[in-house]
């Protein structure tokens, strides 16, 4: 079973001139419920179809499983996905050792910015630099399935 450990920050600062890949995303969610999300994304030129199982008691990490899928299908996926699509650009920013991920949100979510960094395990040490911001790792209202349901701008 993957096991997939993050943390997630709000962003206070520059990140765009650091960033290495800019990717656009396109995602919808098949079902939302927090026991078992599961997402339909085109992410740049290839599509994926992703299950994520509930998170622990920190929300720094839960069960995930991907696959590549054609992007055709994604788009067939997306017509019958929840009400809601998340459209954003991922940043790719490296500090020290590990890479961020900033997601730049648009539409109903625009002018959120979130970070997230991909662990070993709960407690790895990294670098945090100046651009990122408080963090929100556990905190529901920035999972995605919830920015689709309740969007950033309604808050």
């Amino acid at each position: 079973m993957a096991q997939e450990i993050e943390r997630k920050f709000l962003v206070k600062g520059d990140f765009k001139s650091l960033a290495h890949k800019e990717t656009r995303i396109i995602q919808g969610y098949l079902s939302s419920v927090p026991e078992r999300t599961v997402r339909a994304r085109i992410k740049g030129d290839k599509g994926f179809i992703t299950i994520k199982g509930i998170g622990s008691a920190s929300g720094a990490s839960r069960y995930e499983w991907e696959k590549e899928i054609p992007v055709e299908e994604v788009r067939e996926l997306l017509k019958i996905c929840e009400p809601g699509v998340i459209d954003k650009t991922r940043f790719l920013v490296k500090s020290g050792e590990h890479t961020f991920e900033v997601d730049e949100f648009y539409g109903v979510n625009q002018g959120l910015v979130v970070a997230e960094i991909e662990l070993d395990s709960e407690e790895e040490n990294f670098d945090k630099p100046s651009w990122l911001g408080q963090e929100v790792t556990g905190d529901s209202r920035y999972y995605n399935a919830m920015l689709m349901k309740h969007p950033f701008s309604e808050w």
